[in-house]
């Protein structure tokens, strides 16, 4: 079990930047593969990256590669997002997201989410 919390959004100018936290209230995340995905108003939510339990390897989907980059410190029990060049389709409620075994791009694989946290990118 493990009890997740997103911190970090906030209104930005388009072209700007921030970084997205994730933090285990209970448990220890280096026991999970952990994603981020986001939700636009209207739209289904979707898959943004994600990274193994080590950080060896991770991934992100065409739409943020080479903007956005996953990371973790798994000593300070933390996932981050970092967003840099943000546009305005960015904008979204994003969730963070634990799954056990290998990393994961499918929203049924992760059991335990986060409360989400809302970005806005104005334009």
């Amino acid at each position: 079990q493990v009890q997740l919390a997103e911190s970090g959004g906030g209104l930005v100018q388009a072209g700007g930047s921030l970084r997205l936290s994730c933090t285990a209230s209970e448990g220890a995340l280096g026991n999970y593969a952990m994603g981020w995905f986001r939700q636009a108003p209207g739209k289904e939510r979707e898959f943004v990256a994600a990274i193994s339990r080590s950080g060896t390897f991770t991934y992100h989907a065409d739409s943020v590669k080479g903007r956005f980059t996953i990371s973790r410190d798994n000593a300070k029990n933390t996932v981050y997002l970092q967003m840099n060049t943000l546009k305005p389709e960015d904008t979204a409620v994003y969730y963070c997201a634990a799954k056990l075994g290998t990393t994961g791009s499918a929203e049924y694989e992760y059991s335990f989410w986060g409360q989400g946290t809302q970005v806005t990118v104005s334009s």
